[in-house]
């Protein structure tokens, strides 16, 4: 495949067929280098073309909680209290720079998640 920045839908479709053509290849291999510099080709025009916005934080906390396997009595570790827990889940109350950092380091969830708005990107 010619390598060159991918301009095009047409382009993007290709480079992604011949990916998928070389997601077998062997290590050290050219045909290994050719995925890798496709990957950062395609990664490009994605990222220009289709960016993708941050979760909602609240969201991503609840997310979060799924994943663990974590009840709301869970985390009054996190914003202090059972009644605060209950109101940053249903959006009544914003998440503190205190909660942020608690959930940030307890939980592993970024910190530029945390610090936006709810609904910011809705």
């Amino acid at each position: 495949m010619d390598m060159k920045v991918i301009k095009s839908e047409a382009e993007h479709e290709a480079a992604l067929t011949r990916i998928e053509g070389l997601m077998d290849a062997n290590p050290d291999s050219p045909e290994e280098g050719e995925l890798e510099l496709l990957a950062l080709l395609v990664e490009k025009y994605e990222g220009e073309r289709c960016p993708i916005n941050l979760p909602d934080p609240i969201a991503a906390v609840k997310f979060r909680m799924e994943l663990e396997g974590l009840k709301p009595k869970d985390m009054v570790t996190y914003p202090g209290s059972q009644s605060k827990v209950s109101e940053v889940l249903n959006y009544k109350r914003p998440l503190s720079l205190t909660m942020i950092r608690a959930l940030n380091q307890g939980l592993g969830i970024p910190a530029e998640v945390l610090l936006q708005d709810p609904g910011q990107n809705a």
